[in-house]
């Protein structure tokens, strides 16, 4: 299947079903013996789990939330606070995407960064349109969670076909965004959302394209969890746990991003 995010799929672990699997044949007497002995954790085994993923990531969120919280008082007098957050993030996403094997210190460090960054935007959001914070947070919450619930029940999985959409969606959006904030920086354009407050059939641009970026960022969850999944499947070692948590890190703040974009743009 066609990947999206090459901090999975540049690893064997991530790949078809059996990519890792071994090929030794047990005796009757070594099965008995796996059959009586006690069951195994991540830490015994060093093998990738759920349960091991899902504390990495809320190890990673924990320290993302903490970073905001402190990004939130200080960025009204230390303004410079979220755009170092943004620059940090930006290169160590694209260290941590690029690197063969996941480093739990950079990806807890883009963590930090990106706290600092959610974190300062979100004050910021707040002092302009009260109230949308919450509203942010609480879709972002919804969001995740109708995507886990739908995956976990096997109601919606990664399909080839729509991998390629995503991807063909993504490049457009990238494009949108490099030359909207290309004209706003450069003064192009005097709304703090450039090409997002024009409007098409009376509705607002960035609207429209807020709810397909969220759709996006839906499905970018999808693929997240088809690799942990595939990954712990194929008994990927455990270190790769911390690729399943970066991704779902990126994935959820781009989610949030968009979420509260898209309340500002309503209010304003």
């Amino acid at each position: 299947m066609a990947t999206s995010n090459p901090a999975f799929s540049r690893n064997a672990a991530f790949g078809a079903p059996g990519a890792l699997a071994s090929t030794k044949v047990l005796s009757p007497t070594e099965l008995q013996d796996l059959y009586n002995a006690p069951a195994a954790g991540a830490q015994d085994t060093d093998r990738m789990s759920y349960e091991d993923t899902i504390a990495k990531t809320t190890l990673s969120f924990a320290l993302l939330l903490v970073a905001a919280a402190a990004s939130w008082f200080l960025t009204p007098s230390m303004i410079f606070l979220p755009i170092l957050g943004a620059i940090v993030g930006l290169v160590l996403g694209l260290v941590n995407t690029f690197k063969k094997e996941p480093s739990p210190a950079l990806i807890l460090a883009y963590a930090g960064a990106e706290g600092l960054f959610v974190g300062g935007i979100s004050v910021i959001f707040e002092q302009l349109y009260p109230g949308v914070v919450v509203q942010a947070v609480l879709a972002t919450l919804v969001v995740v969670g109708v995507t886990l619930a739908l995956f976990a029940n096997g109601k919606i999985r990664a399909s080839k076909k729509a991998t390629k959409v995503f991807m063909i969606a993504m490049v457009g959006y990238l494009v949108f965004s490099l030359v909207n904030f290309g004209l706003v920086a450069f003064g192009a354009l005097d709304s703090p959302f450039g090409l997002r407050s024009a409007e098409f059939m009376g509705i607002p641009l960035g609207l429209i394209i807020g709810v397909l970026a969220v759709i996006m960022a839906a499905y970018s969850l999808v693929l997240d969890f088809d690799f942990i999944q595939r990954g712990v499947n194929n008994r990927a070692p455990r270190k790769f746990g911390w690729s399943g948590a970066f991704g779902i890190m990126v994935t959820v703040v781009w989610l949030y991003v968009e979420l509260l974009r898209i309340f500002a743009i309503v209010r304003d």
